[in-house]
Order: structure tokens, then sequence, then C-alpha cells
């Protein structure tokens, strides 16, 4: 039997079973905010929120609260993250992924794995990023995408990052495939594009997957297909309730 929670000043309220973490792997596509605007609608929910946006493209770990697992959000948001994708040599996009226009293209051919390692290699540690120009970061009041979409470029204040790890995973001219782990606020397509720039033929991230965010890995995940197929019964069988995170650094 549940336990009730006292409220001050008013009855005790007792847990509802799907308050707690809701792990889902995200398709390429949806924006993190139709994820959660469509679990909420589809069960019912007042209070939805996530644990970390990605960008519509990529896929994987999307960390989703409900009810009193929200208060959790800031937990998630710092927490670190880490990626796998593909990195697409020859080509510049002005947002540094497929999405973008391309701005410059360039031969890549004489690119060698032992080049694109010591460059990647370099971009690890302490890092002071510039947020790309296509990002929801606002300068203002204003988002930064708001005002590329107008043809505007603003100064951007850097921010410090940290890289643990930037590690090629496998090299097929002019592909690469990567994996990141680092810190909140890292912008993985603005690393692809710096690799890129060092090389002196650009490059873009061409595919991102999201596998670990804090303690939570994709393999704990569900597709939206799967979740969408549950009703809320069932859903609550599989959300990581809020008492699982109360011990957890």
């Amino acid at each position: 039997m549940t336990a009730p929670v006292r409220r001050f000043g008013g009855a005790p309220r007792r847990d509802d079973p799907c308050d707690g973490v809701l792990v889902v792997d995200k398709p390429s596509g949806p924006t993190s905010h139709d994820v959660v605007d469509r679990i909420r609608r589809d069960f019912g929910f007042k209070k939805v929120g996530h644990g970390g946006t990605l960008d519509p493209q990529a896929t994987g770990l999307l960390i989703i609260l409900i009810g009193r697992g929200t208060k959790l959000a800031d937990r998630f948001t710092h927490s670190d993250k880490t990626y796998e994708g593909t990195l697409r040599l020859g080509i510049d996009t002005d947002s540094h992924d497929r999405d973008g226009t391309i701005v410059r293209e360039a031969d890549c051919s004489g690119v060698t794995r032992e080049q694109l390692e010591a460059e990647m290699a370099k971009l690890t540690g302490d890092l002071l990023q510039v947020p790309p120009m296509v990002s929801a970061v606002k300068v203002d009041g204003v988002p930064l995408y708001r005002r590329a979409r107008k043809g505007q470029t603003v100064e951007r204040e850097p921010r410090l990052i940290h890289v643990y790890e930037f590690a090629l995973l496998s090299f097929e001219s002019p592909r690469a495939g990567f994996r990141v782990r680092c810190t909140k606020g890292t912008y993985v397509r603005k690393l692809c594009a710096d690799v890129g720039a060092a090389l002196g033929c650009g490059a873009h991230l061409e595919t991102l997957r999201r596998t670990q965010s804090g303690a939570i890995s994709i393999a704990d995940a569900l597709t939206m297909d799967k979740i969408l197929a549950m009703d809320r019964e069932a859903l609550a069988k599989v959300i990581i309730p809020l008492r699982a995170f109360l011990d957890r650094p």
C-alpha cells in the first residue's frame, strides 16, 4: 500500500503510480516538446516535462518526467551525456548539421584516420565553446535561431564545457563514426564543425544518437510506438518511481 504524503496545511496526498521517470527512445523527426505533448495528451497527465532536449533529427535517450517527477528536471538537465553519431567530412552547413544549408564543399579525400583522431583528441578536456547561431540560446531574450532565420549574426559569449571523450569508432571517408561523453550544454555539431575546420575541408554532423544521461542508459528506453500502445496502468509499470532517485547523486 502506498504511503500518503503530507502537504503543509492540507490533507495527505497519495503518490500517483505514474509519478516518476519514463525513458523514451526518441525517433528522428519530432522535437522533444512534441514527445512531451503527445504523452501528456494521450495519457491525460497534467504535468509532463523532460530532462534535456534533443534536436529534432537526433534519436535516442529522452527522459520524460511525469507528475512529481518534474522535480528531477535540474538533476537530469545538468547530468553528463553520452552520444554516438556520424560526422560527414567535406561539407559545411550553416547549422553544422545535415538540416542546414550547405555553405561550402571541399575535397576531403586526403584526410587520414590518424589526422582525424588527432583533431578529435584536441577537442577534449575543458573547452570554451561558442553556441551556434542555429540554437535555442537566448541573446537579449531572443533565441538565436530566430535571428539566424532572418540572416542575422550576433555576438555570442563562449561557454565552458568539458568533453571527457571524443573517440573515433569507424572511418570510411567521407564519414566517421564517433562517441562523445560531455557535460551539459555541449553542442556536438559544433565539435564536428570544428574538426572539419581544423582539417581544412569542413564537416557537419550527419546523425546523432544519445545513449546515456547521468545513470540512465538507452538500454532502459522504450520506443514511442510501444509507449503509445499502452494504457495508463501498463505505463505505470515501466515508469521509474520517484523514490528510486532519492539516494542517487
